[in-house]
């Protein structure tokens, strides 16, 4: 399963800040960050027994994201059954990095690996202006309110 967070902002978020975060939520986990001169790109979050999560961070500038953002944008404009598509579609448009998260379908503790998923993505949303988005689920606020369900 695949999470997606679109970013209005385009600073790198410091990796002690985002450990930090989930430590003091309890969910405490083992992470190699990989980067360059512009942040961190790669990251994985190992929690527990089983396969980590991994994080990719790309920058819409730097990584040839617009297309992407793009064929988000045109989904969303197809979602006309949301009041909230107009104002999502506009956000992906603007942009400026896109954290995707791979949740391992091998997980010994699926409930918490969902839930550090969660914690991350409302975490970066919140540091960058942004949405997320859950793969067959829907499209939250940084807070987890529901924007739109995915059908």
């Amino acid at each position: 399963m695949w999470y997606r967070v679109f970013c209005r902002g385009d600073s790198a978020l410091t990796p002690a800040s985002l450990l930090g975060f989930l430590q003091d939520r309890g969910m405490p986990t083992q992470t190699h960050f990989r980067g360059d001169d512009l942040g961190w790109t790669a990251a994985e979050f190992k929690y527990g027994v089983g396969s980590p999560v991994y994080a990719e961070r790309f920058l819409a500038g730097e990584d040839d994201l617009r297309n992407d953002l793009n064929s988000w944008a045109a989904f969303l404009e197809t979602c006309d059954y949301s009041p909230n598509h107009g104002m999502l579609m506009e956000r992906v448009i603007q942009s400026q990095q896109m954290i995707t998260l791979r949740k391992p379908i091998d997980h010994a503790d699926d409930i918490s690996i969902d839930r550090l998923c969660l914690l991350i993505c409302q975490y970066l949303a919140r540091e960058t202006d942004g949405i997320y988005q859950i793969d067959d689920d829907g499209w939250y606020t940084p807070d987890g309110e529901l924007l739109l369900k995915e059908y």
